[in-house]
């Protein structure tokens, strides 16, 4: 427990102390120093008001004080102790602060030469040790984004988490303008409980988490990360709207991806006849894409769509009659899915491929 005496006789000191400046200087001074020695708020105002009974005691009051006489020294007694107080937190919140911005430059730099591995690797493991991470271990990386993130909000986060996981367990900081949680690779509910915190913090809308698979090593962290970014990405491009998304359920859209050329191919030859339709192509893109997501259900299509069951099966021939592939040709639909979600992942037909 720390030694708190020296506290509460600074503060005594200040009270007597006129008002002015130098008072003001000197009280910032000994919340600063109140917040190095990892007092807390309460330990403050505790010592104030100890201070504040020894100087109302000392010099004791006479009995021939007059009531005026004693309201008089209340008075100054009790604003030169809301001035000190004051003075005292502001002290102490601006070396809080300070001490949480050099944390936070500290454990980003450290997440950003973990995830890069640009660090000296004896260097990194002294560093990783403070964080309770063992580099050889199997790790989890979940990024968030979201446009109101900040300092703040991931300092909660970070602070729930941990609560929740246990402090050697997960590293959350603000890199490159995203939420990345380093989590070990055994924890179950970590990216449930993360969207359930940002969902307090930011609201419904607005975010998604992402959830790399777990790698062991340095290298399989930078590979969690990329996984975790890479599907935020996808989901993006694909108008995937669920707050949480697994890297291990869209591995198909980087297989998709690998080979370029093959999937430009697939896209052109299965789509390129619908870019002469009137009214152009995105229609017929939109009714395919909802139509998957709704399993083939042309009235579930109709109402995501807000439009007729007549208008969905109209494009549906519409699209066959251009391109020769129906949906509801078993032979068919995977085709024309997996041309759907490579139209998407390309930007097609806005973005040309070379």
């Amino acid at each position: 427990m720390s030694d708190t005496s020296w506290l509460a006789a600074d503060c005594e000191v200040l009270l007597r102390t006129p008002a002015g400046d130098r008072r003001l200087r000197t009280a910032a001074q000994v919340g600063a120093r109140a917040a190095d020695e990892g007092l807390h708020v309460h330990d403050l105002v505790d010592a104030l008001f100890t201070a504040a009974g020894v100087c109302w005691r000392t010099p004791p009051l006479d009995s021939e004080d007059t009531t005026t006489a004693v309201h008089s020294r209340a008075t100054t007694l009790l604003d030169a102790a809301r001035w000190v107080l004051v003075a005292v937190l502001d002290g102490y919140l601006h070396q809080t602060r300070a001490e949480l911005d050099r944390h936070d430059t500290e454990r980003a730099a450290f997440v950003n030469d973990l995830l890069t591995g640009r660090a000296e690797p004896g260097s990194l493991a002294e560093r990783a040790h403070r964080y309770g991470i063992r580099l050889s271990a199997t790790h989890t990386v979940l990024v968030a984004r979201a446009a109101r993130l900040t300092a703040d909000i991931t300092h909660r986060v970070d602070a729930a988490l941990a609560a929740r996981f246990g402090e050697g367990n997960i590293l959350t900081t603000l890199r490159d303008r995203e939420l990345v949680c380093i989590s070990a690779g055994g924890l179950r509910g970590i990216g449930a409980e993360l969207a359930h915190l940002l969902l307090t913090e930011l609201g419904a809308d607005g975010w998604q988490v992402a959830v790399g698979r777990p790698h062991p090593g340095v290298h399989g962290l930078a590979t969690s990360l990329d996984e975790a970014r890479n599907t935020l990405d996808h989901a993006a491009k694909l108008g995937f709207t669920a707050p949480v998304l697994n890297a291990a359920d869209l591995l198909v859209f980087p297989v998709l991806l690998r080979d370029r050329d093959a999937i430009t191919d697939l896209v052109t030859t299965v789509l390129g006849p619908l870019t002469t339709a009137r009214g152009g192509v995105e229609p017929y893109l939109d009714t395919l894409a909802v139509l998957f997501d709704n399993q083939g259900n042309h009235t579930a299509t109709a109402r995501q769509m807000h439009l007729s069951v007549r208008a969905v099966t109209y494009r549906l021939d519409r699209i066959h009659n251009l391109t020769g592939y129906h949906p509801n040709e078993p032979t068919q639909r995977f085709t024309l899915h997996a041309a759907v979600l490579g139209a998407r992942l390309l930007g097609w037909p806005q973005r040309k491929e070379s």
